[in-house]
């Protein structure tokens, strides 16, 4: 094990001293992080200072009532209101900038709409143990396939703002379920973090995230797909995962080993350097 930790980190530096001496300040490619549920740009400490001494442009930003974004979830009345951020950036880009999107879990979504409506701005997308639906795999099927083989969600926790017989309209990660089966290959310092800046989930219904998921072959099919699998990954099933890349077939699956759901956590070098290459082939 530490014969392979010395090996990466001998990797890392070359792959510094090559940036250092390429023209890497006029040609770095721009790095977009997008969240999973509860999470923020805050989930992506660890990777963020990776990217940048490789000379790459680095945005890991929040999604509507996410991080530090003021908006409360009763706010966002649409997944639409929940992805905003995300389009305002891309909505900003220059004409001639093509940025690299990474999504983490539910951050799949985000980075799905974001492919459908600016296609010609974005060279890869990458897809880490993510949501991936696709113009073949609707986000209602995908759904109801994630569900079928949800196990026991454990102390994380519904709120009712509509009354309790009406759908949830939050939903927030419990400690228990984050230590056993969300960080359970992270560093403690990491889990405690994240059990600190938990913030509720908006709920949405599944036609209005049919609505506006609506992803076509001529834009999302045009956008270069890559698939980053997580080998100890607890939170997303593994038959359904192994369902939907049948279902939606990326140009690339990569699988990093040792790693949870928060690979960007448990896993970080390893995740850079997968990062790193997947760039090199798309650019």
């Amino acid at each position: 094990m530490n014969r392979r930790k010395n090996l990466l980190s001998i990797l890392f530096l070359l792959i510094l001293l090559a940036s250092a001496k390429s023209d890497a300040p006029k040609t770095a490619k721009h790095f977009v992080l997008v969240h999973g549920s509860c999470h923020g740009g805050w989930s992506w400490y660890r990777l963020v200072p990776l990217l940048k001494s490789a000379g790459r442009a680095v945005t890991a930003l929040d999604l509507a009532a996410s991080g530090v974004d003021l908006r409360r979830p009763k706010e966002l009345r649409s997944i639409s209101d929940y992805f905003r951020p995300l389009r305002e950036l891309m909505e900003l880009l220059p004409v001639n900038e093509r940025v690299v999107l990474v999504g983490h879990s539910l951050g799949g979504l985000a980075i799905s709409q974001a492919m459908e409506l600016f296609p010609a701005k974005v060279s890869v997308a990458v897809f880490l143990t993510a949501s991936m639906p696709g113009p073949a795999l609707n986000i209602s099927t995908l759904n109801r396939e994630s569900f079928k083989r949800q196990g026991s969600l454990m102390d994380s926790r519904y709120t009712y703002d509509n009354g309790p017989n009406n759908p949830p309209t939050t939903f927030t990660f419990g400690p228990v379920f984050l230590a056993s089966r969300v960080y359970q290959k992270s560093p403690l310092e990491d889990l405690a973090l994240a059990t600190t800046l938990m913030r509720p989930l908006p709920l949405f219904s599944d036609e209005d995230m049919s609505r506006e998921l609506m992803l076509s072959k001529n834009n999302y099919g045009s956008v270069n797909r890559v698939y980053i699998m997580s080998e100890k990954d607890l939170v997303f099933n593994k038959e359904t995962e192994r369902w939907m890349l049948k279902n939606n077939q990326p140009y690339d699956v990569v699988k990093i080993r040792g790693s949870d759901h928060m690979v960007m956590m448990s896993k970080p070098l390893e995740l850079f350097l997968h990062l790193q290459s997947i760039v090199e082939k798309y650019s």
